[in-house]
């Protein structure tokens, strides 16, 4: 598997060198912008023990919501597959999109016609400044690789995906990938 720089679009796997960080540890990020003034991605694999309706009763839906990073961490956002059905939706990349019109998205969600390999909820994101990304990703915390699972992505199992990727991108990283989340019960 390619290492890639980040782009729009891309998936970021966390390095072994952050095993430690409580936010980042294990995580699989979809970058959903990427620019010169920096980035934005969302966790796409640290479910919350929250569902949609927990915050938001008249959601009536008890689709998981995922901890997205530790930026407006009180701020809720989704990204999905389904743009024809969600106005103002802008895509990240392989008909995948993020945002839209959120009364649009409620009175769907209230007649059943969205479903959860649709749409992925989020608390909060994860940002970096201009460079920070590059940086980190220089330092080795991050791995840039292209989104192979494409529209499908939200399809996969969130506990097996960093693992997976990990085993992908084999050599040193398959060590990692069996490793215990507590290095100390190694």
């Amino acid at each position: 598997m390619n290492k890639l720089q980040p782009t729009k679009g891309k998936l970021l796997i966390s390095d072994s060198s952050i095993l430690l960080d409580t936010v980042f540890s294990r995580t699989v990020l979809l970058l959903a912008e990427h620019n010169a003034k920096g980035s934005i991605g969302f966790i796409l694999n640290k479910p919350l023990d929250l569902s949609l309706q927990d915050i938001l009763p008249e959601a009536h839906t008890n689709f998981r919501i995922y901890d997205g990073g530790p930026v407006e961490s009180d701020n809720l956002y989704f990204i999905h597959t389904i743009p024809s059905l969600i106005p103002n939706s802008i895509e990240i990349k392989d008909n995948i999109f993020w945002g839209g019109d959120y009364e649009v998205l409620f009175e769907l969600l209230k007649q059943n016609k969205v479903s959860q390999k649709d749409i992925r909820f989020f608390l909060g994101y994860s940002g970096w400044d201009e460079n920070q990304l590059q940086e980190e990703i220089n330092s080795k915390s991050w791995t840039c690789i292209e989104n192979q699972f494409e529209n499908h992505l939200l399809e996969k199992i969130p506990s097996k995906l960093w693992k997976e990727l990990m085993i992908e991108l084999g050599d040193e990283f398959i060590i990692w990938a069996n490793a215990p989340e507590d290095p100390v019960m190694n």
